[in-house]
């Protein structure tokens, strides 16, 4: 599949809406949509039986691949399911801080990568989070100087960065090196091929620099890259074998969970009908995606850079249990993990209470599921 994959092919997926770890300093977008254009409803509805809690926290990344928080707050979708809950996003740049703001306390829902989903459940002994949702798979690329890398072999030698040791797209890229053969320290990066772990706001200006070669990132660093003279070597999705994996969840605190089930419920609702939206209305969510972003980061992305990685983004109910097993084999294997147990990681109840009442079909959570 080409990393342009295109919006419309992406309608007929069951259970997906056609739009993936962090940009952190870009920001996204025009003010073009107009109020008028918003979905109806589009502020929290009134009447209703009130839920039990006052207000929801919720966390996310100012990341293309959250596109789902994104454009569900943007436009209102989660609130106006909420009957007067209060919805409190909350911004962050990174896996761990998110997780710890989870355990914490001072988060109760949160859009976050396979990998923090992984280490904050194994740390906790499986006492703190459950997966609730999908959210986004793909959008993530190998991006290399096509004048030192113009093919996969060539990469042994050259400098490549992820975006920090041991994250989704770091471990991704350790499997696939191991499976080329090579060999690569995990805690060092050195080795056959030089994995460089930089933080994605600065990938750009070390691409340009020359002080790597290439880079393993999500969307939209790797347009940004691109968008520099970059060629796309490699589309993740091209190593998976129906071209999806998880590269965004939706998170719950258990004991938020426990105590207001209605509440999850009802952001559920939020989210899949933000995905039905985004699917229906595609150059419009992805005008809301830059207008929230603009808001947090005062900055636009291009078109250049947005439409590219708006298309290899697919956003996505399911949330794609089977490879988020694979994901952690590939962390042990690399041994960034000791092997976890993932038992009970998942609770799709609620999601597939909402998925039926929809008329979708309800979603696996591979044998990973709470008991």
């Amino acid at each position: 599949m080409s990393a342009a994959r295109s919006l419309n092919a992406l309608r007929a997926v069951a259970v997906t809406a056609t739009l993936p770890l962090l940009l952190t300093a870009c920001g996204y977008g025009s003010e073009a949509e107009k109020k008028d254009e918003k979905p109806a409803g589009a502020t929290a509805s009134e009447g209703g039986q009130k839920l039990s809690a006052s207000e929801v926290r919720i966390g996310y990344f100012p990341n293309l691949t959250h596109a789902t928080a994104l454009v569900g707050l943007q436009e209102g979708l989660i609130e106006k399911e909420l009957n007067g809950t209060k919805v409190k996003p909350q911004s962050f740049n990174a896996g761990p801080s998110e997780i710890e703001a989870l355990n914490g306390g001072s988060l109760d829902i949160g859009f976050i990568g396979p990998s923090p989903s992984i280490n904050g459940y194994v740390k906790s002994k499986g006492s703190n989070l459950r997966i609730i949702s999908g959210s986004a798979s793909g959008g993530v690329k190998l991006v290399v100087n096509p004048d030192k890398i113009k093919t996969l072999d060539d990469l042994k030698g050259k400098k490549i960065a992820t975006p920090q040791k041991g994250n989704t797209q770091d471990v991704a890229f350790l499997n696939w090196i191991a499976e080329k053969g090579w060999s690569v320290d995990p805690e060092s990066g050195k080795g056959d091929v030089s994995v460089v772990r930089t933080d994605n706001k600065v990938t750009p200006d070390a691409f340009k620099q020359g002080s790597i070669d290439g880079a393993w990132v999500p969307e939209p660093t790797a347009s940004k890259l691109v968008s520099d003279g970059g060629s796309v070597l490699l589309d993740e999705t091209a190593l998976w074998p129906d071209k999806k994996f998880v590269i965004t969840n939706v998170i719950v605190s258990q004991k938020f969970l426990k105590e207001h089930p209605d509440v999850v419920e009802a952001v559920l609702k939020g989210t899949v009908k933000t995905n039905e939206w985004i699917n229906a209305n595609p150059d419009k969510a992805k005008a809301s995606a830059n207008a929230k972003l603009k808001a947090e980061s005062g900055k636009e992305l291009e078109a250049k850079i947005l439409d590219p990685a708006w298309q290899s983004i697919l956003v996505t109910d399911d949330p794609l249990a089977g490879t988020l097993k694979t994901e952690s084999e590939w962390a042990v294997k690399a041994k960034l993990l000791e092997k976890p147990d993932l038992a009970g990681i998942y609770d799709l109840t609620l999601l597939n209470k909402v998925l039926k009442a929809a008329g979708k079909p309800e979603v696996s959570d591979a044998g990973l599921g709470a008991k």
